[in-house]
């Protein structure tokens, strides 16, 4: 086994010890976790395969971890998938066509699945029946194939991307939204026990308060912090917390190296702004994507940015964090 090998399989242990195994362990969302747990109950009570669930929000936030929790609960086994990876609706037939009744089919990233794969999938969730095309040209034939009644849970960190008729299909969707400070300390708490490290109350609250209300931030920052206590034999206090972050270049508001090019760029090169987005994802070298969906989204939520019909514009909280006075607006 290589070194990536084995870096690649360190990191899919520790996620998988830190995932909840049932809704009551899942921390946070609580207006989702009611919603799931009533669908849930109402189809094992009738014996039935639960409505499909389209579950939406920004990464990190426990989507997949949903999904098992799905499966878990309706003591079905889970198929797991993504949408980069359904690129023809062959790839979907193999997959529905081998469900068992009551299977759980997880896609993740499911707005970027092929057009004729999500054309497929209407008929399979409404009928579960798909329609196999046998032949070219004048002479090809439609077959009919009968699938196995599934539940199909759906993550997308895009929904407006879904088109109408695919979102429209699903039973209920959920929206997860970011937790907030006192659900991060919780997580982390839990995290910490099952992991070995001791951390105190104020370094807890240290370490979320960084973590940008997003779980899988939290234990990743986790994680360089218990390597951080391990090389120096620190204890677990807010100030090895601290020293931790600083050298991973996570700053006092949780923004990391990213973040502060685009805050810089969008003060020091453009004035403050306005300047459209492809313009500052050129200016710091990163994708359009990266920054509208990774950075920017951070960066709006805790006041740094705002959005205007002109393009983005750095707000006097950003000018502050930099060091530099705003300038005088009227």
């Amino acid at each position: 086994m290589s070194l990536d090998d084995a870096a690649t399989e360190g990191d899919i242990n520790f996620e998988g010890a830190l995932r909840p195994g049932s809704l009551d362990e899942f921390v946070g969302q609580q207006k989702v976790r009611t919603q799931l747990s009533v669908l849930l109950s109402a189809a094992a009570m009738e014996s039935r395969a639960a409505d499909h669930i389209l579950l939406a929000g920004p990464p990190g936030l426990g989507k997949t971890t949903l999904a098992m929790i799905v499966a878990h609960d309706s003591g079905s086994a889970l198929r797991m998938s993504s949408g980069p990876a359904i690129q023809h609706a062959g790839d979907l037939a193999a997959i529905l066509s081998s469900l068992q009744p009551g299977d759980t089919l997880f896609i993740d990233e499911i707005h970027r699945m092929a057009r004729s794969a999500e054309e497929m999938l209407y008929l399979a969730m409404e009928d579960f029946r798909i329609d196999i095309v046998v032949g070219k040209g004048p002479g090809a034939t439609t077959v009919p194939l009968e699938i196995a009644p599934f539940t199909l849970v759906g993550a997308t960190t895009r929904s407006g991307m879904l088109p109408a008729p695919l979102r429209d299909r699903f039973g209920f969707t959920a929206h997860l939204e970011y937790y907030d400070v006192p659900e991060v300390e919780t997580i982390l708490q839990r995290s910490a026990s099952l992991l070995g490290i001791e951390l105190d109350s104020t370094a807890i609250h240290e370490l979320a308060r960084r973590s940008r209300g997003t779980p899988r931030i939290a234990n990743r920052l986790l994680r360089r912090v218990r390597d951080y206590l391990v090389v120096h034999a620190a204890e677990g206090t807010a100030e090895a917390v601290s020293a931790a972050l600083h050298v991973y270049d996570i700053d006092d508001s949780g923004l990391d190296r990213i973040d502060r090019a685009v805050v810089t760029a969008l003060i020091t090169t453009f004035g403050g702004g306005p300047v459209g987005i492809s313009t500052l994802a050129s200016a710091v070298g990163e994708e359009k994507d990266t920054i509208e969906s990774v950075v920017e989204p951070y960066l709006v939520r805790i006041g740094f940015i705002a959005r205007t019909p002109r393009g983005r514009t750095a707000t006097d909280a950003a000018w502050n964090h930099v060091g530099l006075v705003p300038p005088s607006r009227l």
